[in-house]
């Protein structure tokens, strides 16, 4: 088994200590902090996207890049004022337990199977999702797993439902269990030749693909939707409401769209913007 206890529990008491302080503010600084996830963070994307709402609106936006589950969890407790995440059920759940207020939907792309070129289970091109898990549990071939509660890792625990197998039976054997973000199980998998999710901005801005190759796309089923939701303030009155719809408005906006249109890795399109129209 890859799991690292040690590891994990340094990794979370960090994003904790993060969480709580945020990078140091300085005297007068308008500011919101925000719970999102690695993806947005790691691909690029808030370098890109920030710069300009906050040069546009005087607001500084602090970032706690975590998986989406722990991002919940952080912002369920108040620790954040926005929450932009990748798991829908996650944040309906969110919104109906009154954690947050005025959900929106803010840009999607999708999730790819990669692997080796070798491809022992023989995946390649498949088109299903559920399909290829359940060639690569029958292959016994090595699937290293988020094992996070990260929206990537929700999504897998899904399509292993939809395939009808519970991995957890195999744990240890074929199926490792990194208990870590998106680059470090990518890195585990290229070491051991190895299948994984990844969702497609991180595989895209990863360096070190090793033998993996993207073998699986285009289902339905991996389909990654991102949703923008401000921390409920009657719940939370520490929590900045007006400067958080600020930023969603603009995020949802058409500025905030077309930049999310403009981002590329490798001059590829990467997030597509996803805002319902206002007005």
């Amino acid at each position: 088994m890859v799991r690292r206890p040690i590891l994990r529990i340094l990794t979370l008491a960090a994003a904790l200590v993060l969480a709580a302080s945020g990078p140091p503010a300085v005297a007068g600084e308008r500011f919101i902090t925000l719970a999102s996830t690695t993806s947005t963070d790691n691909s690029g994307l808030f370098a890109t996207l920030l710069p300009r709402f906050e040069a546009a609106s005087g607001i500084a936006v602090h970032v706690v890049a975590v998986g989406t589950g722990q991002a919940l969890r952080l912002a369920a407790r108040g620790d954040a004022d926005v929450l932009l995440v990748h798991d829908r059920a996650g944040e309906d759940k969110f919104v109906a337990e009154g954690n947050g207020v005025d959900r929106r939907d803010v840009m999607y792309n999708d999730f790819v199977i990669v692997g080796p070129k070798a491809d022992p289970a023989g995946i390649a091109g498949l088109g299903d999702g559920p399909g290829a898990l359940r060639r690569i549990a029958t292959a016994a071939a090595i699937f290293v797993s988020r094992g996070d509660d990260s929206g990537t890792n929700r999504k897998e625990r899904r399509l292993w439902q939809a395939a009808g197998i519970d991995p957890a039976r195999a744990s240890g054997t074929w199926y490792r269990e990194a208990g870590a973000g998106m680059g470090a199980t990518l890195n585990i998998a290229a070491a051991m030749g190895a299948y994984t999710l990844a969702d497609r901005a991180t595989w895209l801005s990863f360096r070190n693909k090793g033998p993996l190759v993207v073998l699986v796309e285009g289902d339905r089923r991996l389909f990654n939707p991102y949703g923008v939701i401000l921390v409920n303030p009657a719940r939370h009155p520490d929590v900045k409401a007006a400067l958080g719809r600020t930023f969603m408005d603009w995020l949802t906006g058409p500025k905030g769209q077309r930049a999310i249109a403009a981002f590329r890795i490798d001059g590829r399109q990467v997030f597509f913007p996803d805002a319902a129209p206002t007005g």
